[in-house]
């Protein structure tokens, strides 16, 4: 491995919604051979299974259950469901507008916590999420945290839908982005903020490659010494 990284080698990327977690994680997954683990994808796929059977977020046992039977693993970055790539489906406004309410229950934090820890004991890995940091990998030696004004974010991501003819609005996504920070940051479970000994990246202004040089610069020098 690039910069004799060793086993159990491990990475956290926190932050609100867009901030750019996701595309900046892979990028520096490539340059130290990490397995890429998109943790938001996972309560996405929760959200869209639950969708797809009627589950409202109070039918906590019928959730949980449904996770049961859920295998989830990466593959290139996406996220395969019991096999089926279903990286597009999750990554559609119907389901980022539902993901919080799902992503606040405990029971629910409680089994992708788990499965996620079990993935990071196995593999050399980054992740990224909201609770990474506090949570999920709180021993992980590297530790970012992510963020950009709502506006900014609301852009990204308009652009992104846009390129993949998602019909979409600019003012709905900026309010969506808005209501989405304040239900991540203030859910009683696991809410989204900045671990004490992460650092801060604000992205504002700033391209993926000079966000993604500022991370790996950061570990290249911690490994050399």
């Amino acid at each position: 491995m690039k910069g004799g990284i060793t086993v159990n080698f491990s990475v956290a990327i926190d932050g609100p919604a867009g901030a750019g977690k996701s595309t900046i994680a892979k990028l520096v997954a490539k340059e130290f051979n990490l397995m890429y683990i998109n943790t938001g994808a996972m309560y996405r796929a929760v959200a869209l299974k639950a969708k797809e059977n009627n589950l409202a977020p109070s039918n906590i046992e019928e959730i949980c259950s449904l996770i049961e039977t859920m295998k989830m693993e990466f593959k290139e970055d996406d996220l395969l469901l019991n096999g089926e790539n279903i990286q597009n489906k999750i990554t559609v406004p119907e389901i980022s507008s539902i993901v919080s309410e799902y992503a606040k229950i405990q029971e629910v934090r409680k089994m992708l916590v788990k499965l996620q820890r079990e993935m990071s004991k196995k593999f050399n890995v980054i992740m990224d999420g909201r609770d990474i940091g506090t949570v999920v990998l709180k021993d992980a030696p590297f530790k970012f945290f992510l963020t950009a004004t709502a506006e900014e974010r609301a852009n990204r991501r308009f652009l992104e839908l846009k390129s993949r003819d998602i019909p979409c609005s600019y003012d709905k996504i900026l309010s969506d982005i808005i209501e989405r920070d304040y239900k991540d940051s203030h859910r009683e479970v696991d809410p989204l903020k900045k671990a004490e000994d992460a650092i801060e990246i604000d992205t504002t202004g700033l391209s993926i490659e000079e966000v993604t040089e500022k991370i790996n610069s950061y570990i290249r020098n911690v490994i050399k010494n």
